[in-house]
């Protein structure tokens, strides 16, 4: 870790899914079926590294990689994905060192930020299934957003209603999108393999360090906290 950042850390960005929920792979099932519903035959490993970004950009995106040249109502398979995905909300579990990472980062005296881009039911699950209200300063949620990630718009979002800058920043996320979201937003960004993503992938995409899941970043954490 990097002296540059040890004595400038005044704020900590999570990003949710895959980061300190275990999500990811429901969320990648559910969108195969509902891009099946509207005939559409995508690969399963195309939707899962696309997962990280919101429906506006992950319809799109999906389609390209697959080859697909269609065209679907986007507005109808993202709530095809989000009534899928509902059915999924009580299986959700946190991921291992997910509330005591949060909490650590919060006694330290870090501004504890949720920059999530779920929409307000889908937040209220995470947020009831993190159960660390206490330990978190700022919340941010689909409506606060134009673009999603990998636009910087949420991370940028979550350091205003947080009062913060940048430079004085962490963002810890999961998939290659959440690093080039912070990176867009000038915040430095831990990557997380819990996702499914390879540390690989996350330092090629500019993570400036990975770890395997929030229990081993926290295991590390005076290897970027300020004290």
């Amino acid at each position: 870790m990097t002296d540059r950042l040890l004595h400038a850390v005044r704020g900590i960005l999570f990003d949710l899914d895959g980061t300190l929920i275990d999500s990811n792979f429901f969320h990648t099932v559910c969108w195969w079926q509902a891009f099946r519903q509207h005939e559409l035959d995508v690969p399963t490993a195309v939707i899962h590294r696309s997962v990280g970004m919101g429906a506006d950009q992950l319809i799109p995106h999906v389609l390209s990689e697959a080859g697909l040249a269609d065209e679907p109502d986007a507005d109808m398979l993202t709530a095809a994905h989000a009534a899928l995905y509902a059915a999924y909300w009580p299986r959700l579990r946190t991921l291992p060192g997910s509330r005591q990472l949060l909490r650590r980062c919060h006694e330290a005296g870090l501004t504890t930020v949720l920059a999530s881009s779920a929409g307000e039911a889908e937040l209220t699950v995470l947020t009831r299934l993190l159960d660390c209200d206490d330990a978190v300063d700022v919340t941010t949620s689909s409506a606060d957003a134009g673009a999603s990630k990998p636009a910087p718009d949420i991370v940028q979002v979550a350091l205003d209603k947080a009062g913060l800058a940048a430079q004085d920043c962490l963002f810890v996320g999961d998939a290659v999108w959440d690093v080039q979201a912070a990176g867009r937003a000038g915040v430095s960004c831990i990557g997380l393999e819990s996702g499914g993503t390879s540390a690989a992938e996350l330092l090629e995409a500019g993570a400036f360090a990975t770890y395997r899941d929030a229990q081993d970043l926290l295991h590390h954490s005076e290897e970027w906290l300020n004290t």
